[in-house]
C-alpha cells in the first residue's frame, strides 16, 4: 500500500528528473540531439522509469505518467537551450489515447520556446500493438503537424518490422543487443549491413544504441551506421553535455581512414549528382511544368524546409494536366498535390552500384525516374538513370583496363594510385605485400594451367580473410604472377591475425593441387637454377607487411623497396610466414612480429 501512496505523491508533487544521453553524428562527430530519459527520485524504489510505468500500467493511468514525463523533458530541454532534436520515449498505445491528440505537446512546446520540428516521439513497444489502424492514423496526425517519428528496439522482440512499415519513421534505433560484442559476431555484423541497406532505400536514417567500447565504434562506422548513442559517446546527465575532445578526436580518426577510400574511389552518388533546384512543395503545378518544359530537366524534387518530400517528374506532370479535367483541377493547386512521396531518395554517400541495385528494383513505371540525393537529412541535387548507367559504364571499362586479366583484381595503375594516396595520409595503415614459395618449380612439374589454378586460389583466400574485417576501406590489388598487394586499415593486432588467417587457410587448401606422392613426400623434386635435379619444399606462401603511418615514404616505388626487404626476411622462415615491421613517420622501421 506505501507503495502505491509513494507512486501517487510523485504525481501530484511532479516529483520526475530528466536526465539527457546524446545522439551524435558519426561521421562528422556532433551531436544531432538528447533522448530524454525519465527517472523518479533518487533514493526510491520509483527512480527506475520501468517500475513507475509498472505501476502507471497497474492503476491505468499511463496517460498521466507519460503527460508527465514529456512536460519534465520539455521544461528542462528549454532550460537547457536544447535547439537540436529531442527524442521523447512514447508507448504506442498512448499515442492513439484521445487525450494525446488533445494539442497538449504543441501547446507546452510553444509556452517553452521549442518547436515541433525539433521533437522526435520515440516508439517503445513494451507490449504489442493492440490496434494498428488507430496506431497508424494517431501517427499522421502527428507527422503532419512536423513532429518526427523514431520506433525504439529494433532488433529485439518488442519491436517488430510491422511497426516500422506501418509508422514509416525518420529514424530506427538499433536496440542495443545487437551492438553487444558485435565487433566479434559476423552473423550481427551481417544484420547491420541489412538495416544499412534498408535505410538507404527507404531514406530512414540508423540510430546504433548502446556503443560501449572504441572497437565498437569502429566496425559501425565502417559499415556505414549515420548515428549512435550510448556510454561511450556521452552517459546519461541530467544536463545537456556536448561531445568530449576524446570521443571527437577518436570518431574524426576513424573517418580519417575511411575518408581515404573516398579519396580513391569516385565510387559514391554524391559525386555524379547534378545541382539541380528544388523546389516547395506548396509552388504551383503550372509553375513546375513551365520549368522543366523549358530546361532540359526531366524531374524536380520539392522540399520543406530544406528536406525532400517527394519528386515530380516531367511526362508524369504533363499527363497529368493533359487529362480532360486535369488542368482545371491541379493547374493552380500546390504541386505536392501530384508528387510521389514514394520516390527513390538515397544518401550522398551510398555506393553506386548499390545506388543502382536500389534503382533497377522499383516498379516498371518508375524505374527511369530520377533519384533524389540527400546531405545531412537536406536535399543535395538529382541523379538521372541516364547519368547513372553512363557512369556504371565508364567504371567498368576502366576497371577492366585496370584489372588484372587472371584475377581481375586492380592491377599497378590502381596500387600505384592507391600507395599515392596512403603516402599523403597521416592515418595508420597496414601493407601486406604476398607471394608464393617455389611457385617457378611447381609451374614446371605442373605446367602452367595449375600454376594460374594456384594463383586463383591465392586471390580467392586474400579476397576471403581481407573482407572478414568488414572494412570498405581495405583494398586487394595483383601486382603480377605471384605477388599481391594488400592495404588494410587496420590495428597492428587486426593485421597479425590476418596474416595468421591467410596462412592456416593456405597451407589447408594447398595440400590438393599436389598429386599424392609429392604430399607423401613433403617435398617436389625439380631442377635449381644450374639444371640440376634438386628437392623443393612444397608451395607455400610468405607475407610482408609494413604498419603504421606512411607518409616518410616519398613515392610508391620507395614502399617497394622496403616491402622488398622485408619479404627478403620472411621468405627465409621455413613454410608459410609472415613478418610485420611497425614505421612511424619520423624514425625507420623496426620488427615487432616474426611467425613461421
Amino acid at each position: 500500500m506505501m507503495l502505491i501512496e509513494e507512486f501517487y505523491s510523485i504525481l501530484e508533487k511532479e516529483q520526475i528528473r530528466t536526465h539527457f544521453q546524446p545522439i551524435v553524428d558519426l561521421r562528422k562527430g556532433s551531436i544531432i540531439g538528447y533522448e530524454a530519459l525519465s527517472r523518479g527520485p533518487e533514493q526510491s524504489i520509483y527512480s527506475s522509469p520501468l517500475e513507475l510505468i509498472h505501476m502507471a500500467e497497474k492503476e491505468n493511468c499511463l496517460w498521466k505518467l507519460e503527460i508527465l514525463f514529456r512536460k519534465k523533458a520539455i521544461q528542462k530541454a528549454a532550460e537547457q537551450c536544447i535547439d537540436s532534436l529531442l527524442f521523447i520515449n512514447v508507448d504506442p498505445n498512448v499515442i492513439k489515447d484521445d487525450k494525446f491528440q488533445h494539442g497538449f505537446t504543441r501547446e507546452y512546446l510553444e509556452e517553452n520556446g521549442l518547436s515541433p520540428d525539433n521533437i522526435v516521439f520515440e516508439i517503445t513497444e513494451r507490449t504489442a500493438v493492440e490496434d494498428y489502424n488507430s496506431f497508424v492514423n494517431a501517427l499522421k496526425h502527428y507527422k503532419n503537424q512536423n513532429y518526427k517519428i523514431a520506433v525504439d528496439d529494433t532488433g529485439a522482440g518488442y519491436s517488430n518490422f510491422a511497426t516500422i512499415s506501418r509508422s514509416k519513421p525518420q529514424f530506427i534505433k538499433i536496440d542495443m543487443d545487437l551492438i553487444h560484442d558485435i565487433e566479434n559476431d559476423l552473423f550481427k555484423q551481417s544484420v547491420i549491413k541489412t538495416f544499412v541497406s534498408f535505410s538507404h532505400s527507404t531514406g530512414t536514417s540508423l540510430i546504433a544504441e548502446g556503443i560501449e567500447t572504441s572497437e565498437q565504434l569502429k566496425l559501425l562506422i565502417k559499415l556505414g551506421v549515420p548515428f549512435g548513442q550510448g556510454y561511450l559517446l556521452g552517459k546519461p546527465n541530467s544536463s545537456a553535455l556536448n561531445l568530449s575532445e576524446e570521443i571527437l578526436t577518436l570518431i574524426q580518426s576513424i573517418n580519417a581512414g575511411m575518408n581515404f577510400n573516398k579519396k580513391c574511389s569516385t565510387n559514391l552518388i554524391g559525386h555524379i549528382c547534378e545541382n539541380v533546384p528544388s523546389f516547395s512543395m506548396n509552388e504551383t503545378c503550372t509553375n513546375i511544368r513551365d520549368f522543366l518544359n523549358s530546361s532540359h530537366i526531366e524531374g524536380i524534387c520539392l522540399v520543406n524546409e530544406d528536406k525532400p518530400v517527394g519528386l515530380i517528374m516531367k511526362n508524369h506532370l504533363n499527363a497529368t494536366l493533359s487529362t480532360q479535367y486535369g488542368y482545371t483541377i491541379f493547374a493552380k493547386k500546390p504541386a505536392y498535390k501530384v508528387l510521389d512521396s514514394d520516390c527513390l531518395i538515397v544518401d550522398y554517400h551510398t555506393p553506386i552500384e548499390k545506388v543502382a541495385e536500389l534503382a533497377m528494383t522499383r516498379d516498371k513505371d518508375k524505374i527511369y525516374d530520377n533519384i533524389i540525393v540527400i546531405e545531412n537529412f537536406k536535399y543535395y541535387g538529382i541523379v538521372t538513370i541516364i547519368n547513372l548507367l553512363d557512369h556504371l559504364i565508364k567504371a567498368e571499362k576502366s576497371s577492366a583496363l585496370e584489372a588484372n586479366p587472371l584475377t581481375g583484381l586492380p592491377g599497378n595503375m590502381s596500387i600505384n594510385r592507391v600507395l599515392s594516396q596512403i603516402i599523403t595520409s597521416d592515418v595508420p595503415f597496414c601493407l601486406l605485400y604476398s607471394d608464393l614459395d617455389n611457385f617457378k618449380i611447381y609451374n614446371d612439374v605442373y605446367g602452367f594451367e595449375k600454376g594460374d589454378a594456384i594463383i586463383t586460389l591465392t586471390k580467392d583466400i586474400l579476397v576471403e580473410c581481407v573482407r572478414s574485417l568488414q572494412n570498405v576501406s581495405n583494398f586487394i590489388g595483383h601486382i603480377g604472377g605471384d605477388d599481391f598487394i594488400c592495404v588494410l586499415d587496420a590495428t597492428y593486432e587486426e593485421s597479425m591475425q590476418i596474416c595468421e588467417n591467410i596462412i592456416k587457410t593456405f597451407d589447408r587448401r594447398i595440400k590438393s593441387y599436389f598429386d599424392s606422392n609429392d604430399r607423401k613426400r613433403g617435398y617436389l623434386i625439380g631442377k635449381d637454377r644450374y639444371n640440376r635435379e634438386s628437392r623443393f619444399s612444397l608451395t607455400s606462401i610468405s607475407i610482408a607487411g609494413l604498419h603504421g603511418i606512411l607518409s616518410k615514404y616519398t613515392s610508391p616505388e620507395e614502399i617497394a623497396k622496403a616491402m622488398s626487404s622485408i619479404k627478403k626476411d620472411a621468405k627465409k622462415l621455413l613454410g608459410s610466414s609472415y613478418i610485420i615491421e611497425k614505421t612511424v613517420p619520423d624514425s625507420f622501421p623496426h620488427k615487432l612480429e616474426i611467425c613461421g
